[in-house]
């Protein structure tokens, strides 16, 4: 697996990455069996860049991923994430405030079992706490020894600006796909302006572009998906529409649909690490194939023709009120 550099600092990643969240929830029904078992094939196949975070099953993805590299965390990047808080009563909220940030990071490190992580986020940022009394007490962390490098998610150009002035951001992960290009608005070009990588989350548009998901009766019932705006009512099938001229593309180059839009994000510079979830190592590894397909220039013109930038029907959260913040 080639590898790719996120950032100045020297933070080194596989060229694609294994998102861990549905491995505990979100996604419908989960096996703790497998799920272990695709996190040691991924490192079996070179993919070095693990991702959970601290509110992925309220804590459980983060004991699950600590438990499958216990052995092996020598062969680990791992990153986690803090900054949404799950409270008993269903509702959500964020913080940011330095105290906080100090006592997620201690809950983290003790249920992955480890002294540091890699790369530790902001999750979301909190808009009621400075962005740089946020970043001052996550420096404090990479002071200590706990992180080794800074990242934020969906934030805004302007707070990575101020973000950046306070310590070196290594990574800004925020979604993105060929139906969510919104960081081309200014995040993109921001991050390569102050030398931040880029980490794109759901690059396979939470499963739709793989072209599996027929119908919304196709999702579990509990699958958050299914109160997601882009995979509701008319918004649907629009977006299958889209998909259905990615799966001839993608029949064409002799790959899958999956492969093919990850192979876009792998197109989109050095600087982007896509890291799709999965649960099952079968489609782990072909996501892993996705690094051996080539696009010319010819096939990304073709794929923006077909699936051009603000075509996806419907927004992607019911709630958008805590991104691009």
């Amino acid at each position: 697996m080639d590898t790719r550099t996120l950032g100045t600092q020297g933070l080194e990643v596989s060229a694609i990455g294994l998102g861990c969240m549905g491995m505990s929830e979100f996604y419908g029904t989960t096996d703790e069996g497998e799920a272990i078992a695709t996190i040691r094939r991924t490192l079996d196949l070179g993919i070095s860049f693990l991702d959970t975070a601290d509110m992925y099953g309220r804590g459980a993805n983060e004991k699950l991923v600590g438990r499958a590299i216990s052995d092996r965390r020598d062969r680990v990047v791992l990153a986690t994430k803090f900054g949404q808080v799950r409270n008993d009563d269903g509702t959500r909220g964020v913080r940011g405030d330095p105290e906080y940030v100090r006592q997620a990071c201690e809950a983290s490190l003790q249920r992955l079992g480890v002294d540091h992580v890699d790369l530790y986020y902001q999750h979301r940022v909190d808009f009621s706490v400075p962005i740089e009394e946020t970043v001052g007490a996550m420096r404090e962390l990479v002071e200590a020894g706990k992180a080794r490098y800074l990242g934020l998610s969906e934030a805004s150009p302007e707070t990575i600006r101020r973000a950046h002035a306070v310590h070196p951001i290594s990574a800004l992960q925020s979604e993105f796909s060929l139906w969510t290009r919104d960081p081309e608005d200014g995040a993109l070009s921001t991050c390569r302006e102050l030398g931040i990588g880029f980490v794109a989350y759901s690059p396979l548009g939470r499963g739709f572009l793989t072209g599996r998901i027929r119908s919304p009766e196709d999702l579990e019932e509990g699958d958050f998906r299914r109160h997601n705006p882009r995979f509701q009512g008319e918004n649907f099938q629009r977006n299958l529409d889209l998909v259905a001229r990615i799966e001839e593309l993608a029949a064409e180059k002799g790959c899958t649909p999956a492969q093919l839009a990850l192979a876009w994000v792998l197109a989109r510079g050095d600087d982007v690490v896509p890291i799709p979830g999965t649960k099952r190592r079968r489609y782990l590894e072909e996501n892993a194939g996705a690094t051996e397909v080539d696009l010319t220039a010819a096939d990304l013109a073709r794929i923006e023709d077909a699936f051009p930038k603000g075509a996806t029907a419907g927004d992607r959260y019911p709630d958008m009120s805590t991104i691009d913040r």
